[in-house]
Formats: C-alpha cells, sequence, structure tokens
C-alpha cells in the first residue's frame, strides 16, 4: 500500500532537543507542511466535514483533482470509499472527461488457474452503481470542471466510520510517521513495538490510528527491499546532486562576483558541508546586521542533509534572506562551521543579536563562535514543541498550563518570573520532567524578563516568524532536488531584492505634533509601531517623584506601573519596560512622560537610523550617530532627508518624487559611468556609506570572494 519515497522531501526536524531519541516532535497542523501529500496540493477550502454536502449535477470546481478530493471528503463522511474510472482525452482539451465511481463499483475479473496455490481472497467488488461523471468545460480561457451526472445509489451496506477508515483508501502514512518508523526500525524495534510507542506519542488509543499493523509492516518490508535494491543508485544520484550544486555556485561565482559559497569535504572526499550568499544579501547585512534570525527548520529524506538559513530584517518589517547552508548532521562542529562560514561570507561583522531555535549542539555553537553576540531562542519554536512535550501528560488541564506558561514568558520581572515558575512546576506536578527542566536550563535566553535587554527589532512577533517560513516553504516542493533548490533560493532571493516598497500615505489619528514629525521621518512599519504606543500614551496618568523621575500607569489597571527615568541636561530618557532597547521604537510610558513635559518633537536619537526612510540605508546599521567629516555627503544626506520628509505627505508628492529621482538618479550614473576611473587624486574610500567604519573592516571595504575548504 505504501513503499519508500522515490523523490526527494523535505520534512521539519522531528528530533527533540532534550537528547532522548525516543523523543520527537509532532507539529500542529501536520507534520508534512513542507512536503504535502499529493491529496492535499489542492485549491479548494479545507471544508469541515458538516459543510459537504452531497455533489450535484452543475456544481463546479477548478480541477478535476479538486472534485476527486470533494467527493474523498463527501464518501469518507457517508461510508465509502471512491476511486478514478474511465477518462476520455481530446487533442484540443486533453482529459475532457471523469468518472468517479465507488470502491465497490465494477466486478473483479476472473482469475485464471496457472496450477499452483492461490490465495482465495473475495473480492469487495459487488457492481455498485454510485458515481460522479465530470465534464470539462473553457469559459473565457478558463478551463473548469462541472459535474454532469451524480449518483448516491449503493447496493451494499454503507460503514460506519469506525470502519470506514480501515477502507485502504484512508490507510495512508504520512512523511513524518514513515521517518520515525524507519527511525525505530533501524534501531530494533519490531513492528507491533512500533506501533505501540506511535500510539502513546499521539496519545491515540490501542487499533485507533489512521492505519494498521500490517500496513506499518508492509512499509517496512517494502523500505528494506528498495533501498538493497536501489542503494547504490541512490547514493550516485546523491553524489551527482550535490557535485551538480557545487558547480551550480562555481558558475554563479563567475557570472555574479558578489556571490559567496564554501563547501567542506568528508574522509571519504565527499562534500559535507555547503554555504552560500548572494551579493544583494551581503550588502543588505552590511546596513541591518543588527538583528539575524538562524532557522533551521527542515532536513531532507534522500540527500540526509540539515538546511539552515539566515535572515534579518530590513526598515520597512520586510524579512531579508541573508544566505543558505546544507548540513551533514546537527552537530557542534557542523553548526560551528556554518557561523563561521556566515561571519566570513560578511566581511567579518558579527551580528549583535541572533536568533536560534532550541538546540542545545547549536546553542554551543553560538556560545563559542560568537562571543560577543546575544543569543535569543525563538519563543515561536519553543511554542511549536510544548503541545508534543506536554498535551499529553497533562491531559485535560494542558490549556491551563498553556495559558500560565504564555504569562510567564510574558512577566516583565525576573524575580517574579522566578517564584511563579516554581508555583507553575508545584501545580501541575512537572517537578521531574526532563522538557521543563530543558525550558529553564535556557530561561535566561527566551523569557522576556531577561531579554528585553536585547535588541530584537520586533523579529520576536509571529508575523515574522510565519514570513521566514512562508520564505522556505515557497522554496520546496515534493520534487525540489538539491540542483533545482539551489535555483529556487535564487529566484525568491531575485524576486525579494526586486520587490519595492510602495510609499505609503500613512494618516494621522491624533493631533499630537510628534506623530507629524514621526510620519516624516520614520518608514511606515516603523511609525504604524509607534503610533499605535502613541495612542496608547493617552490612557496613562503621570506622576513626577522627587528626583525627577516618573510613575506612569494606566488609568483602570492597577497593575504594570513603570518607572521613566528623565535624564533633561542630555534630553535621555530610560523606561523599566525596556521597549525601546528591545525594539528600538519608543513605548507608550516613554512618549507619555515627552508629552507631559511639552515635547513637540522627539529628539533625534530616538529615531534610530535602521528605521527611517530610504535616506538612512546610507548611515551604518549600528544605533550611534557617527559623523562622516565630508561636506558634500553631509549636503546630500541633509538634501535627502529633506525631500523624503517633504514628499511622504502626500500620495501626489511621492508618486512625483519617485518617479523623478529614479530618472535623475538613472541619467547622473549613467553619465559617472561615462567618466574616467582615475585621474590621479586618492579619495578616500571611508567616504562610501556602506564600508565606513564597519566593524571588522576599519573603514576599508572587504574582498568577499570566498575560496572552497577542505
Amino acid at each position: 500500500m505504501t513503499s519508500i519515497p522515490s523523490k526527494n522531501l523535505w520534512i521539519r526536524r522531528q528530533q527533540c532537543p532534550c537528547g532522548d531519541w525516543k523523543c520527537y516532535i509532532a507539529y500542529e497542523g501536520g507534520a508534512e507542511e513542507a512536503s504535502p501529500a499529493p491529496e492535499e496540493l489542492v485549491n479548494t477550502e479545507k471544508a469541515s466535514p458538516e459543510a459537504i454536502v452531497a455533489p450535484y449535477v452543475g456544481m463546479l470546481f477548478k480541477s478535476d483533482d479538486d472534485a476527486f478530493e470533494y467527493y474523498g471528503k463527501f464518501a469518507r463522511k457517508n461510508g465509502f470509499s471512491v476511486r478514478k474510472e474511465r477518462s476520455r482525452l481530446s487533442p484540443q482539451l486533453g482529459v475532457y472527461k471523469r468518472d468517479f465511481v465507488c470502491h465497490r463499483s465494477g466486478f473483479a475479473p476472473a482469475k485464471k488457474s496457472n496450477g499452483g496455490h492461490q490465495r482465495d481472497r473475495k473480492s469487495v467488488r459487488c457492481g455498485c452503481d454510485a458515481k460522479m461523471h465530470l465534464s470539462k468545460e473553457i469559459v473565457e480561457g478558463v478551463s473548469q470542471w462541472f459535474v454532469a451526472q451524480f449518483s448516491n445509489v449503493h447496493n451494499h451496506e454503507l460503514l460506519e466510520d469506525d470502519q470506514v477508515r480501515l477502507l485502504p483508501a484512508y490507510r495512508k502514512i504520512n512523511e513524518a510517521a514513515q521517518e520515525r518508523i524507519l527511525l525505530l526500525s533501524k534501531a530494533g524495534f519490531p513492528v507491533n513495538r512500533i506501533v505501540k510507542m506511535l500510539e502513546l506519542e499521539k496519545g491515540i488509543q490501542g487499533g485507533q490510528m489512521p492505519y494498521m499493523e500490517r500496513d506499518v509492516r508492509n512499509f517496512v518490508q517494502n523500505c528494506k527491499k528498495v533501498v538493497q535494491e536501489n542503494e547504490a543508485m541512490l547514493s550516485e544520484k546523491r553524489e551527482n546532486d550535490i557535485l551538480e550544486l557545487v558547480r551550480a555556485c562555481k558558475a554563479m561565482k563567475e557570472a555574479d562576483d558578489g556571490f559567496v559559497y564554501d563547501f567542506t569535504m568528508d574522509e571519504h572526499n565527499n562534500v559535507a558541508n555547503i554555504a552560500w550568499s548572494y551579493g544583494v544579501s551581503v550588502n543588505a547585512y552590511s546596513m541591518f546586521n543588527d538583528v539575524v534570525y538562524f532557522d533551521t527548520p527542515y532536513r531532507s529524506i534522500m540527500y540526509g542533509l540539515l538546511i539552515g538559513a539566515w535572515f534579518g530584517i530590513d526598515n520597512y518589517g520586510r524579512t531579508i534572506f541573508f544566505g543558505c547552508v546544507l548540513l551533514q548532521d546537527e552537530t557542534r562542529r557542523s553548526f560551528s562551521w556554518a557561523l563561521q562560514t556566515f561571519v566570513r561570507f560578511m566581511g567579518g561583522r558579527y551580528p549583535q543579536t541572533i536568533v536560534t531555535d532550541l538546540d542545545p549542539e547549536l546553542r554551543d555553537a553560538v556560545r563559542r563562535e560568537l562571543p560577543g553576540t546575544k543569543h535569543v531562542i525563538s519563543i515561536c519554536n519553543i511554542m511549536s514543541k510544548v503541545p508534543s512535550w506536554f498535551s499529553l501528560p497533562l491531559g485535560s488541564r494542558y490549556e491551563e498550563f498553556k495559558s500560565e506558561f504564555d504569562a510567564l514568558y510574558h512577566m516583565d520581572n525576573a524575580e517574579e518570573f522566578e517564584l511563579r515558575w516554581n508555583q507553575m512546576i508545584s501545580a501541575f506536578g512537572l517537578g521531574a520532567d526532563k522538557h521543563i527542566d530543558l525550558l529553564y536550563y535556557v530561561h535566561a535566553s527566551w523569557a522576556l524578563s531577561y531579554i528585553k535587554v536585547f535588541f530584537l527589532a520586533r523579529i520576536e512577533k509571529t508575523a515574522y516568524s510565519k514570513s521566514t517560513d512562508a520564505f522556505l516553504k515557497g522554496i520546496f516542493n515534493v520534487q525540489t532536488c538539491l540542483p533545482r533548490f539551489f535555483e529556487q533560493v535564487g529566484v525568491a532571493v531575485n524576486i525579494q531584492h526586486q520587490a519595492r516598497q510602495e510609499t505609503q500615505h500613512v494618516y494621522l489619528k491624533t493631533c499630537i505634533p510628534i506623530e507629524e514629525q514621526a510620519r516624516s521621518i520614520l518608514t511606515p512599519f516603523a511609525f504604524s509601531a509607534l503610533q499605535r504606543e502613541l495612542l496608547q500614551a493617552m490612557e496613562y496618568a503621570t506622576s513626577e517623584m522627587p528626583n525627577g523621575s516618573y510613575i506612569v500607569r494606566h488609568f483602570k489597571r492597577m497593575d504594570g506601573e513603570r518607572l521613566v527615568i528623565w535624564l533633561p541636561e542630555e534630553e535621555q530618557i530610560h523606561c523599566s519596560c525596556k521597549e525601546f532597547e528591545f525594539s528600538g521604537i519608543l513605548c507608550r510610558h516613554a512618549l507619555r512622560v515627552f508629552i507631559a513635559k511639552n515635547y513637540f518633537e522627539l529628539p533625534e536619537r530616538y529615531y534610530l537610523n535602521r528605521w527611517r526612510r530610504e535616506c538612512s540605508l546610507l548611515l551604518d546599521a549600528d544605533h550611534n550617530n557617527q559623523s562622516v567629516d565630508d561636506e558634500w555627503f553631509q549636503e546630500y544626506q541633509s538634501l535627502a532627508e529633506t525631500l523624503f520628509a517633504k514628499s511622504s505627505r502626500t500620495k501626489e508628492r511621492s508618486d512625483y518624487v519617485r518617479g523623478e529621482l529614479t530618472k535623475e538618479l538613472t541619467r547622473i550614473l549613467s553619465e559617472v559611468r561615462n567618466l574616467p576611473e582615475t585621474d590621479g587624486v586618492t579619495m578616500d574610500s571611508t567616504v562610501s556609506p556602506t564600508s565606513r567604519n564597519l566593524p571588522g573592516t576599519n573603514g576599508v571595504a572587504t574582498d568577499t570572494s570566498v575560496s572552497p575548504t577542505s
């Protein structure tokens, strides 16, 4: 019924970071998010069983696959399964008629006797006439399928729900379960023990799995047979594809000097690890290297490789791709090589903060290779593991635990966190739980009360995690071999680079002058965040203390008061909530104090360069307001700031400037290229805004060409 996958499949990493090889992660929403089964790749909305009505003549579908999926759901709900029967083909329309029938339609052909022993297996086919007949039509150049005939009259009994799930059409072993079964089989577990373990891990009663023990046994036997027959061929294909990937990197380097790549060889002289990045990614990193998200979510079944990708966030809140790596294993040595290579690609510039998943080997590698970088563990990655860890042992109390855990994550005070953590462990009886021990061991890397002092540029938000996952999902499909994967990464990066942020006309929501000033300086993404804080600030009251500090409280809520320290000589403000240090956006508490102090404009220091509009890209990515000695550059910077401030006030102004500025800059660039490249006068390279005083470069542009290493 089920065979070993013959194509490359990218599945989510399932090995649990607790170190127990028998423990694995089952992701909510289906484990095959990266490589959905063919029956999941349809355009039809996933209707609930209650919403499925009987097909009727004239019912429309976008494709015949959509129709088959819908009919299959209807059949499952009504106690039978369906199969594809006849189809008709024409030169003009291709397949233009389809018949889908009940699984008991027709009669089994008579078996020919060959004199040997034959199994006396009775056929389930009994001539049932239930079917759905489809026809294809072209409407305004778009093809669609409609139900031309439908019959739901069966000549046999329909099955109950606990019986229909045992029909062969519904006994599917998904890819995640296949991987788990193979792992347990290689460890020497017999089939009956494998099934028992799967039932325990999923919290399912015995005999209630969507497949039977014999299906698991057949799968294991088929896998062993296929591996024995095809191991040599698959091994050769793996080696050829990896070598083709290396050749593709070399060709890309010849075509684009900004492209960088590196790889290592194992003891058998085979490629073990390979990483690459693009010129546009390196340039983007030079401007937005304050926060890096290193995501390692998927593993290839066929190649046995782990994929890692480095991402960042730009001043418009968009995800930036920095680089990609394929690793042969998940050891500290492999992760260390990946991190070393990434820093080398980026000209020796270390990120200020790096966000990763909950992997002990990766955590050790970060501590070793990035000693000056703050390390944060993604809360989204942790929350994706929580159901696998606690839903089964806690049972009906799991939702209560999840709510308490979320409250712990959002706590501001470290001492209160420690106290409430111990109370939670006691209340839910988790004192001896290994996963709770793991979470507490690294709590200083994920709990807000500890990481609020790290700059994260808002990438801790769930929306950012979804955007990186969407980027990777856009690259993968069931047939993605390594060379094709490399091409798709390049296409995705090119599309991402060419996508231009539309200059949005953002509307003011208050009469506060600070809001108008912020709109003229910040990007729409950053301004929207500040605007939300400004609106919330109106709900807070301030109380000045004798030392000049302020206590800021909400007008209704009694908890959550904040201490705001105001230093008038330096025009500096510090809030105990640490939001500005965390995201680079002033919090509602600090804004409330500025308003109380009759500030009509915020000091420049509170408009970070990384959140400013396009002209800010000419500045360093750090948060220091460093000066530029060259008068012409200062003049250009001033003109650019004024231009963007004035043009952002109306859509008409914005559209006019965008059109005219692009034409003028293109004309000037064309004329500059026609001028002699040298005139005997030495120019200071620090005039270049992208190479000026960058960490690891000392103001000199670094050659990012990387040679393969063994």
